[in-house]
C-alpha cells in the first residue's frame, strides 16, 4: 500500500456542482466590460464563488425579488443586481440585470427600482414566448 496513513475519499460529481447558473442580461455585460480587468475578474471570481458558498458578503437578498452580487476590490464596492429565475419551480437560475460601482453606505433605491423594472420585462418576455 503506498500511503497506509491515508484515508481515500471518492467524491461524487454533485458535490461541486454549483448552486445555480448565472445568466447577464446586455446591461450587466456592458457594466462589466466597461470595468478594467482586475476589477472584471474578481467580480466574477466571487460571482463563481457565490455559486457554491452561500455567503452574504457575496451575494445579499435586497427585497422580496432583487438580490446584489457584491465585491469590494480596491477599496469600491461593485454592485451587481440580480433575481432569481424559478425553472420547475426550482431556483437553479440567477439572472444579472445591471451593475454600479457603489459610492454611498445605501445601496440606491433608484438602481434596485430599475432591476425590478428590468425582472419584470424578463419574465413578460419569458412567458411571451411561452
Amino acid at each position: 500500500m503506498l500511503f497506509p496513513d491515508w484515508e481515500i475519499y471518492i467524491f461524487s460529481k454533485n458535490i461541486m456542482k454549483p448552486n445555480f447558473d448565472v445568466a447577464f442580461l446586455p446591461e450587466a455585460v456592458e457594466f462589466l466590460e466597461s470595468l478594467d480587468e482586475k476589477a472584471r475578474e474578481k467580480i466574477y471570481y466571487n460571482i463563481k464563488k457565490s455559486q457554491f458558498v452561500n455567503d452574504r458578503e457575496l451575494f445579499k437578498k435586497l427585497n422580496e425579488h432583487i438580490w446584489e452580487f457584491r465585491t469590494l476590490f480596491q477599496g469600491k464596492a461593485y454592485r451587481l443586481f440580480s433575481f432569481w429565475d424559478k425553472i420547475d419551480g426550482k431556483e437553479t437560475l440567477v439572472v444579472a440585470t445591471h451593475g454600479i460601482l457603489k459610492k454611498t453606505q445605501k445601496t440606491p433605491i433608484k438602481e434596485i427600482d430599475k432591476a425590478e423594472e428590468l425582472r419584470k420585462q424578463y419574465v413578460s418576455n419569458k412567458t411571451k414566448k411561452k
